[in-house]
């Protein structure tokens, strides 16, 4: 019987480890993934006998992107400074295409799927931190299932940058999420409200609003989790004026949003721009000291902008995806922020917005589907 393994990379140096780390994805694999731990000069992603993954393949700018399996046999067996582990769950996200070629990173074939959870399988005799059972992700809480623990990386870990390190949410303030019933959104909603902060949030449709009304803290009282739910659906609510009125008018204290519109309504071509808020929109709510994180990576703001955000005392950040793993410095941030969402997953203090685990073989529909950023729950592989 075949068994698949994930794939073997060389980079030379710790900062191209940590790059690569960054925004290629771990392999998609049934069987054994091994990597190199820490602070060692190269990383290795070991294998042996037949490794069955899914790539991105797009072999010329502007073609459209198409993902693969591959197979290869023939592979590196466990070295010293390596870590062998079965991978139980992986989830998936949008490859960021455009950045990789930025970075001079871009290949013919890149593999995804690098959101795993699994057990250690084997360590090298140079390796101290994990052992031979552990279940990990970082280090995985037992009563965590493996759907869990894969589908919360990303987003649990870009909740805690934004509300922790980015804006520094604490209790008494207010937080403006917006379209909450995204996964990023869920768990952003969740956590903010467990430190003690007043949600508000928006729906982009009447599906989203009666999801984001019935969310409940997993333990403890039962009151809603948000205070407004926003339906944006129509194009017809002003989300400024809404958040205005909510606040008395003193404005929103912390603004996670999901994109925001850099031109008027007729100068955008779809109907989601549409719906996200004007940069205007989001200055205007914005309290005085207030903070606001952006996903939005091409944000200008003209002189008009800045001048009223500086009269405000507020303060703009970029919410990275990968920030933690561009610089050797931050990887032990990176790893204490790992622990404790998982520590908070598996203390209930949030849920994940998954979608039903799909197995190895329909993860190639599964990608496609969130390449087009048309999922709406996080899409997980389960082996």
């Amino acid at each position: 019987m075949r068994r698949s393994f994930p794939l073997t990379y060389r980079i030379q140096s710790v900062r191209e480890r940590n790059k690569y780390l960054s925004y290629v994805s771990l392999l998609l694999s049934t069987q054994d993934n091994t990597f190199h731990q820490k602070n060692e000069k190269t990383f290795t992603c070991s294998i042996k006998d037949t490794m069955k993954a899914l790539y991105c393949q797009q072999n010329s700018a502007g073609e459209e992107i198409a993902f693969v399996f591959q197979e290869r046999e023939n592979l590196p067996v466990t070295r010293d400074n390596d870590v062998k582990i079965q991978v139980k769950a992986c989830a998936l996200s949008w490859t960021d295409i455009k950045l990789l070629s930025e970075l001079k990173m871009k290949k013919e074939f890149l593999p995804v799927g690098r959101e795993i959870a699994g057990v250690v399988l084997e360590v090298g005799s140079k390796v101290s931190f994990f052992q031979p059972d552990d279940e990990v992700v970082v280090h995985k809480p037992e009563k965590v299932p493996w759907v869990e623990a894969a589908g919360t990386i990303r987003d649990g870990l870009r909740a805690y940058t934004a509300l922790h390190y980015l804006s520094h949410v604490s209790p008494g303030k207010t937080v403006l999420v917006m379209d909450g019933a995204s996964p990023f959104g869920t768990i952003a909603i969740q956590l903010a409200q467990h430190r003690g902060a007043k949600v508000i949030s928006t729906a982009y449709s009447l599906e989203d609003k009666q999801y984001l009304e019935r969310l409940r803290p997993p333990v403890g009282t039962r009151q809603p989790l948000i205070a407004r739910v926003i339906d944006v659906s129509n194009g017809k609510i002003d989300v400024a004026e809404s958040c205005l009125e909510e606040t008395g008018g003193l404005g929103v204290d912390i603004v996670l949003d999901a994109g925001v519109r850099l031109y008027s309504k007729e100068d955008e071509s779809t109907l989601k721009p549409q719906l996200l808020p004007h940069k205007h929109d989001i200055i205007t709510l914005l309290s005085v000291g207030g903070h606001w994180v952006t996903t939005e990576k091409n944000l200008q703001l003209d002189p008009p902008d800045s001048h009223c955000l500086f009269l405000k005392g507020a303060t703009v950040s970029f919410l990275n995806d990968e920030v933690w793993n561009l610089s050797n410095v931050q990887q032990g941030k990176y790893l204490c922020i790992l622990e404790d969402v998982m520590e908070k997953l598996s203390n209930s203090i949030f849920r994940p917005q998954l979608d039903e685990p799909v197995p190895l073989y329909e993860a190639k529909v599964s990608m496609e589907i969130v390449q087009k950023n048309q999922a709406r729950k996080r899409q997980v592989i389960q082996f």
